[in-house]
């Protein structure tokens, strides 16, 4: 079961911020295992009007414990652990709250599609995945449950950043003439404390003390990895702060120039951000290569059906018009002027003019593939009606600069879109009343008590 987690977001390939992640087997509904009692449940936290049960949060615990089971000594102590796993499930609760507050659902069809991809990704069948959650002892629903939970999540953290992220080309070229804007990937692991939302003097201590102890004990020997487990208050802290590899832009400005100073293994000293002091660790790092693609030029006609014109007549109206091109010769851009109902380039004689070959969409770029120099294909069905396309020629372009222009105005929108939904997520928890009913499970520095 821990595998398919694992795979869980990878395989529904969602732009989930780090602390929408839900945790493994978190579901209340998930069954004791075989044989063992189950035991009186009891409430550690009131989130709103919601609560969590001391089995869910057993629950949970107990499926990080089984993926760090060769590596027991990696994982905090059981109140840390606890106290981390707690403050997650909290957070996804809110969030699962404010998405219903707004309507944000996901249907049967939704999660079937998101089932199917993550047995896809772990090279099986739907049945076969289910029969494998259900062999380890899991809940099938529950693993359902997990997976709309996590669609939800995504539809909500779209609605807020939708209006938000907004990215001009003056901001594209400001970053990239920019003398701190370095190009390339790097591998990061980080370490992060959290200061509460209106923290005062002695909270901003207390986690500058909390960084200094992480920092300690790396250079006292302990793996950064392990030290990501035991003081890290991030998301991602149970999977060792394993942030992947980044492109140099998508890298706060405020962290930018220290990373580009480091050298692979090197780790940082305690940074201050606008959310609490980070440790950063450049596990590796590459440099950027060049962008070399294979250009398509071709013309089309696209023959929509429409009130006056069935599906049918669209395909026979278009395999005439192939025979007038193919037989007799028939100029191709009068046809297409004539005949097609593509907006785009029908008055243009048909022509597409250069492109990548995914940029048509998936059915033109198979006829491509098929297509020799100046041949016209048969006709065949798209998402809008029966296309006919003629190849006038191919070429290698380099478009470097272009991606390099494309990949900076991603990053400066997934580094928007990251801030303004770690906003809303701190004003969420900052409206919310949370109670955490058990006094052991109460941190101060990273989970919030009475609110």
């Amino acid at each position: 079961m821990k595998r398919f987690l694992a795979l869980l977001l990878p395989a529904l390939a969602l732009a989930l911020p780090a602390q929408a992640q839900l945790l493994p087997s978190a579901s209340p509904n998930a069954a004791p295992a075989a044989g063992q009692a189950q035991p009186l449940d009891r409430m550690v936290a009131v989130v709103n009007e919601d609560v969590i049960l001391q089995s869910e949060l057993d629950n949970a615990v107990r499926s990080i414990q089984q993926q760090y089971a060769s590596q027991p000594g990696q994982l905090p102590p059981m109140n840390v652990l606890q106290q981390q796993v707690l403050d997650r499930l909290i957070l996804m609760r809110l969030q699962l709250q404010k998405a219903d507050e707004q309507g944000v659902h996901v249907s049967d069809a939704d999660v079937d599609q998101a089932v199917a991809q993550v047995a896809q990704q772990n090279k099986m069948s739907p049945d076969q995945l289910r029969a494998e959650v259900q062999r380890s002892g899991e809940d099938f629903g529950a693993f359902r449950q997990q997976l709309a939970d996590q669609l939800v999540v995504q539809r909500l953290h779209q609605n807020v950043v939708h209006d938000q992220v907004a990215v001009t080309d003056s901001e594209i070229d400001n970053l990239l003439a920019s003398p701190s804007y370095k190009a390339g990937e790097v591998h990061l692991a980080h370490i992060q404390i959290s200061i509460p939302s209106g923290a005062d003097a002695a909270a901003i201590q207390a986690a500058a003390t909390k960084a200094e102890q992480a920092i300690n004990a790396i250079k006292g020997g302990m793996d950064f990895h392990a030290a990501a487990i035991r003081y890290s208050d991030a998301s991602d802290a149970l999977d060792g702060g394993d942030l992947g590899w980044r492109r140099m832009d998508e890298i706060p400005p405020a962290f930018a120039d220290t990373v580009a100073g480091m050298k692979s293994g090197d780790v940082s000293p305690a940074l201050r951000g606008p959310t609490g002091f980070h440790i950063i660790k450049l596990i590796g790092q590459r440099a950027p290569s060049k962008q070399i693609v294979t250009e398509y030029h071709a013309r089309q006609i696209l023959l929509k059906p429409s009130e006056l014109m069935t599906p049918e007549q669209a395909q026979q109206k278009a395999q005439e018009l192939y025979e007038q091109i193919v037989n007799k010769h028939a100029d191709f851009a009068k046809l297409a002027k004539d005949n097609s109902k593509d907006d785009t380039t029908a008055n243009l004689g048909g022509d597409m003019g250069w492109f990548a070959k995914d940029a048509w969409g998936s059915a033109i770029a198979q006829q491509l593939d098929q297509l020799k120099e100046n041949q016209v294909s048969q006709p065949f069905q798209t998402g809008n009606g029966w296309d006919i396309v003629q190849l006038l020629g191919t070429r290698q372009s380099d478009l470097t600069t272009q991606m390099e222009r494309d990949q900076a105005r991603q990053a400066i929108g997934n580094r928007k879109a990251e801030q303004a939904y770690d906003d809303y997520l701190r004003d969420l928890r900052a409206n919310a009343y949370i109670n955490v009913l058990v006094p052991a499970l109460r941190d101060d520095t990273n989970t919030p008590a009475a609110s």
